[in-house]
């Protein structure tokens, strides 16, 4: 399967919390499994942590680059779906996540309930 890492997944996976559950971890520990982080959880992270609104550990980028995720950047067709996708959501990078999901076909992972309402590609972890 080929998976999307929503951005609070990819921080709880890295951190080792125990704020991912079980049925997560055994997704992205799998090795069947593709998995995928996106330039927008990136950007998202390092944003937040700019307007101090999020803490992330001094060796973030060491803890990601030892992971085998695949990089997903972010493409003007992705971008544009985003203004296509149902208003379930409002919240613009997770709203990026899903559209990147659907057009690149990839399931995304998530524990967000309203993520959750956009279709069969998003699979709730929570």
């Amino acid at each position: 399967m080929n998976v999307l890492l929503d951005t609070h997944l990819l921080l709880w996976w890295l951190a080792n919390s125990p704020s991912l559950s079980k049925i997560a971890r055994e997704l992205i520990s799998d090795p069947g499994n593709t998995v995928f982080v996106s330039a927008a959880s990136l950007w998202e992270i390092w944003l937040k942590e700019s307007l101090g609104k999020l803490r992330i550990p001094t060796d973030f980028e060491e803890k990601l680059e030892a992971e085998a995720f695949e990089n997903l950047p972010l493409t003007a067709a992705q971008a544009r779906q985003v203004g296509l996708l149902p208003w379930h959501h409002r919240d613009p990078f997770d709203r990026m996540l899903i559209a990147q999901a659907k057009m690149e076909q990839l399931t995304l992972l998530t524990a967000d309930e309203a993520v959750a309402a956009y279709g069969n590609f998003v699979n709730f972890v929570g």
